[in-house]
């Protein structure tokens, strides 16, 4: 097991139809499933959007910017596939959300700037973003369903790189097949950031035990117990 992608093409194989990642918003009520082949699909349309829009290549470095969202894991699964690293320093482009949209408006000029609205389904702002930014909203839906990396990644490329924090693809994966958060076949219920150097293993223990993730933006203590035992998750983090 070397790569993000590698993993996710032999999970594809082997239960391309199982629910993935299960999203709930405890605050707006929003609840958003992907199955395997959906999570996989969105990946490929964000990796095409960084590439064709962002002109990013293997080793160059991005920025998530975003809160907690189903949108997270898609734009790191994105970044892994073709080679990128992960980084909340300074980077060759970023992807944010609504609330930081202002401030990276601002760098437009100088690295491609990716803006979220986390709307329910992933569509566009309602207004026009600054010029210059691309809503995601609008741009990733040209892509195709299908990406396949020029230069693909290797195990030892940089995935993650952060203070106190570096992994390359295979280390990266080897410490979610070894498991420290979900047994085979789990279900993780988790309110932490995936985006987040320390949330990344909410997406690939579960990718890499053939499980799957109940993610949870604005946890309401008094609904947790009930969403849980609705989404019949096995573990908590």
């Amino acid at each position: 097991m070397t790569t993000f992608p590698a993993e996710l093409a032999r999970q594809l194989r082997s239960d391309a139809s199982r629910p993935f990642i299960t999203f709930y918003d405890h605050a707006t009520g929003e609840r958003v499933e992907l199955s395997l082949t959906t999570y996989a699909n969105w990946v490929a349309k964000a990796a095409g959007l960084l590439v064709e829009e962002g002109e990013l290549e293997r080793g160059m470095r991005l920025r998530l910017d975003l809160p907690t969202h189903w949108l997270g894991p898609v734009f790191l699964g994105a970044a892994w596939t073709i080679g990128l690293v992960v980084t909340d320093d300074d980077a060759d482009a970023v992807v944010c959300g609504p609330d930081t949209l202002a401030a990276w408006s601002e760098r437009a000029d100088e690295l491609p700037v990716f803006a979220c609205s986390l709307r329910p389904l992933g569509v566009r702002f309602a207004e026009p973003v600054p010029p210059g930014v691309h809503d995601v909203g609008i741009e990733v839906w040209t892509q195709p369903d299908a990406f396949t990396a020029w230069d693909a990644p290797a195990g030892t490329d940089v995935a993650v790189a952060a203070p106190g924090t570096r992994l390359t693809q295979a280390e990266m994966m080897q410490a979610a097949a070894a498991g420290s958060v979900l047994t085979d076949g789990g279900r993780l219920f988790s309110a932490t950031n995936p985006a987040s150097p320390p949330g990344i293993v909410t997406l690939t223990e579960p990718l890499a035990k053939g499980g799957s993730l109940v993610l949870v933006r604005h946890l309401a203590a008094e609904q947790s117990q009930s969403t849980y035992d609705a989404e019949r998750a096995t573990h908590r983090l």
